[in-house]
């Protein structure tokens, strides 16, 4: 699948299918730090609910490629003028192609200028080498250090990030 027509969407009905494919992916479930085994109706339910959201618990989007649903990007806890920035690509055959790169754009583009926001940060896992430069490639300045979480099974630390609006560049 050529990534020449990435765009965002918002999720609607059928969507948790293509959840519960990328559910049934271990690597993808480590990656994201999503629980392993996770039975189908259970993400399809989760999913379910998803379309019931909005700001300022979470704002969600489907990332399509040529139409075809391959990942969701995420802007949730907003508070005045800021959001945390997430992004899960599902599809594990498009990793490392720059698809995380034009949809975090996009979502970036939609905060600050639909969304008026001014700040938006983002929470990496240490050991995710891969999502640490794609917020950098973003744009994103890494500010510290937050709680250590559990990640892949061990305690590690967070990097937290921040990119202020008049800092971005599409």
């Amino acid at each position: 699948m050529a990534i020449a027509d990435v765009r965002l969407r918002p999720l609607r009905p059928g969507d948790e299918e293509s959840a519960v494919r990328w559910g049934a992916d271990e690597e993808f479930c480590l990656a994201i730090d999503w629980p392993v085994g996770l039975p189908a109706e259970h993400i399809r339910q989760h999913w379910r609910g998803l379309l019931t959201l909005t700001p300022p618990e979470l704002l969600r989007h489907g990332i399509t490629v040529g139409g075809v649903l391959v990942g969701y990007t995420d802007l949730a806890g907003f508070t005045g003028d800021s959001a945390e920035f997430g992004i899960a690509i599902g599809e594990r055959a498009l990793w490392g192609q720059g698809l995380g790169l034009r949809a975090g754009r996009l979502t970036l583009a939609h905060a600050f200028a639909d969304l008026g926001l001014q700040t938006v940060t983002a929470e990496v896992h240490a050991p995710n080498l891969r999502s640490r430069a794609l917020m950098r490639r973003l744009g994103f300045t890494e500010i510290g250090q937050g709680s250590p979480q559990e990640y892949r099974g061990a305690l590690v630390p967070v990097i937290q990030f921040v990119l202020r609006r008049n800092l971005f560049s599409r």
